[in-house]
């Protein structure tokens, strides 16, 4: 197998959303058993409504990164839209996300904790797919990379073009993919149900 194999991105995103999944199952069962999520407190309420609010950002966001993208990121360099100012900018917003979903228990260390996993497996698959645009595209994204930044926007560059060719299927599965992160919502409610009727028992106390 060589960077340049056509499957190599896909093969790259399964192990990506292999690696998150597990994460994820970890930091949720951490919550289970935090004093947090049983709270009632105005900064627990806060921390919700923060978090449902950065996680609808990141699903629009997301979405509007697809009309962009599309599906397209094999066949060409993607720089305009949001493209022209962060090169994975729907990663940025799934970040955003990432933190709101952790907010939904209440506790600022485990919001953390979920941003840091995103941020890590994220990076690591940038990293990969740097490696096949490089061997794809050669100095043309060479120079793109050298103008646009890796994640933080830079919104002098921006840069807009005047109609987007529109993949209804990929716009819906990241439509849907987004989507999935308001599960969040219920799963910690659920826990938190567990811990009031004593199904489940708190032993850690996390800010």
């Amino acid at each position: 197998m060589t960077i340049a194999d056509p499957d190599h991105l896909r093969r790259v995103q399964l192990i990506r959303k292999a690696v998150l999944a597990v994460c994820i199952v970890a930091v949720v069962t951490l919550a289970a058993f935090n004093h947090t999520l049983g709270g009632e407190s105005d900064f627990h309420e806060a921390m919700e409504a923060i978090g449902l609010t950065l996680i609808g950002i990141c699903i629009v966001g997301r979405a509007w990164c697809s009309l962009y993208i599309g599906g397209r990121k094999k066949a060409e360099i993607v720089d305009r839209g949001p493209y022209s100012i962060s090169r994975n900018p729907l990663y940025v917003f799934s970040f955003m996300g990432a933190f709101g979903m952790g907010e939904q228990t209440g506790s600022i260390f485990v919001a953390l904790l979920f941003l840091l996993i995103a941020v890590a497996v994220f990076y690591a698959t940038v990293l990969r797919e740097e490696e096949w645009l490089a061997a794809m595209f050669g100095r043309p994204y060479e120079a793109y990379r050298a103008r646009t930044p890796r994640f933080w926007p830079d919104f002098r560059r921006w840069q807009d073009q005047e109609t987007l060719e529109v993949r209804p299927t990929f716009f819906l599965l990241t439509l849907r993919d987004g989507l999935v992160m308001l599960l969040a919502i219920p799963l910690f409610e659920a826990l938190e149900h567990a811990q009031d009727v004593g199904w489940v028992n708190a032993f850690l106390t996390l800010p």
